[in-house]
């Protein structure tokens, strides 16, 4: 019996670890995935002027976040925060 509570308290370690994993990924990770996503597309669809060539190019792909381009420079506002890229530096 004692060898069977070992391994399920492991099996909880383990679950409640991977969740963690998951959580810190969804909260940190993903939004600068999608924030840098939104620049990149952004940042293709700048004209030589260094302003917004395309009204699209702004929407995540679940229709979150806006980008605002002006001199070469986009900001992403997507999940709360503000994300910037200086296009010529890509």
């Amino acid at each position: 019996m004692k060898e069977a509570t070992g391994e399920l308290n492991m099996t909880v370690i383990t679950v409640v670890a991977i969740a963690a994993v998951g959580l810190l990924f969804t909260m940190f990770v993903w939004p600068n995935i999608q924030a840098n996503l939104l620049l990149s597309t952004a940042c293709s669809s700048v004209n030589s002027n260094g302003n917004y060539s395309s009204a699209d190019a702004g929407v995540g792909a679940n229709g979150e976040g806006t980008v605002e381009c002006t001199h070469f420079e986009c900001t992403a506002h997507y999940n709360n925060r503000d994300y910037t890229r200086n296009c010529l530096e890509e």
